[in-house]
């Protein structure tokens, strides 16, 4: 997708990182109503679920049934996490034309996460990014726990950008960096995107934040003011890694789609409607949800009206 300077392309992992950790496990039917109504807010881009283990997360046991029950209007992007080539391969039966996958930038991490150690998980996430390139799908390459680690500490920027590079000379088309345990500052983004805009472009790169420590927003902020114009939220802010002890819940949706408006940069999205998928996740988790600024943006909105017939005839495209 190109972009201009004033656009800022939005995934939402609602769907996937949101709701993998939930304890209330959400049918194939919640998870489309949610899907769908993001896409009526006007979201550009949706990680809808992941091709790992049922064992070990359990709320994504049904990635296989749900990704081809999704239609996908046009222009827009839906993509799936796959841990390996297994996953990539039970990804591309489904009709998945977007797959991201997953390197910790920590041995730690990796160990408790997928159980291999570092170098082997370089090796998986790269030769999982050349089979899907080579099967013509797009990626994109997570460099987790790329600030702190839960297990070891904070975490090398060397290590960060090597393992960014590598990802990038592997084919992946975007490096999203991700704050997985909430631990970064502002200061903390702008010293690892300098690093990394001295070898990749700007518009390859992405921010993941979580709100552990209620900077994710100010986070975000640091990386518009650096380039980054790719950003993965979470629609209410939910999330957190159920491998990373301490992970609190995403970069609400709603909160950095407000402060893209008020910037004057352009993400797609709808806040009216935005409101009313809020409201479909709400109702999935069973109890309260939003970002910071949902009060407000709830009392300053006009009255929600239920959506025209034309606008739910809206054609869509399977992918």
């Amino acid at each position: 997708m190109s972009m201009t300077s004033e656009q800022v392309r939005i995934t939402d992992v609602g769907p996937r990182d949101g709701l993998q950790s939930q304890k209330t496990l959400v049918p194939v039917a919640g998870k489309l109503a949610l899907i769908e109504a993001l896409w009526a807010a006007g979201m550009p881009a949706i990680e809808a679920t992941s091709f790992v283990s049922p064992k070990a997360v359990p709320q994504m046991a049904d990635a296989d049934a749900l990704l081809p029950a999704i239609a996908v209007p046009a222009g827009r992007s839906l993509s799936a996490l796959v841990p390996n080539q297994r996953g990539l391969e039970r990804a591309v039966r489904a009709g998945c034309r977007e797959v991201a996958v997953v390197l910790s930038a920590t041995e730690t991490m990796n160990q408790r996460n997928i159980r291999m150690g570092l170098d082997e998980a370089i090796a998986t996430a790269r030769d999982t990014l050349r089979d899907a390139q080579a099967q013509g799908l797009a990626t994109r390459a997570y460099i987790a726990v790329a600030f702190a680690c839960p297990f070891e500490g904070n975490t090398p920027t060397e290590r960060v950008h090597a393992l960014s590079v590598a990802m990038a000379e592997a084919g992946a088309g975007e490096i999203v960096v991700a704050d997985t345990i909430g631990a970064a500052a502002p200061s903390d983004v702008q010293r690892v995107v300098q690093s990394l805009l001295k070898s990749l472009p700007a518009q390859t790169l992405g921010l993941h934040l979580h709100d552990t420590r209620g900077m994710a927003l100010a986070n975000a902020w640091q990386g518009l003011q650096m380039g980054v114009r790719r950003f993965d939220a979470s629609i209410g802010g939910l999330g957190g890694c159920p491998f990373a002890p301490g992970a609190a819940g995403n970069l609400a949706t709603e909160d950095l789609a407000l402060l893209c408006a008020q910037a004057g940069l352009d993400t797609q999205i709808n806040m009216e409607a935005l409101v009313r998928a809020i409201d479909v996740a709400e109702t999935l988790v069973g109890y309260p949800v939003g970002g910071r600024s949902l009060r407000w943006i709830r009392q300053n909105l006009p009255p929600l009206a239920a959506p025209s017939a034309a606008q739910a005839d809206t054609a869509c495209t399977p992918q």
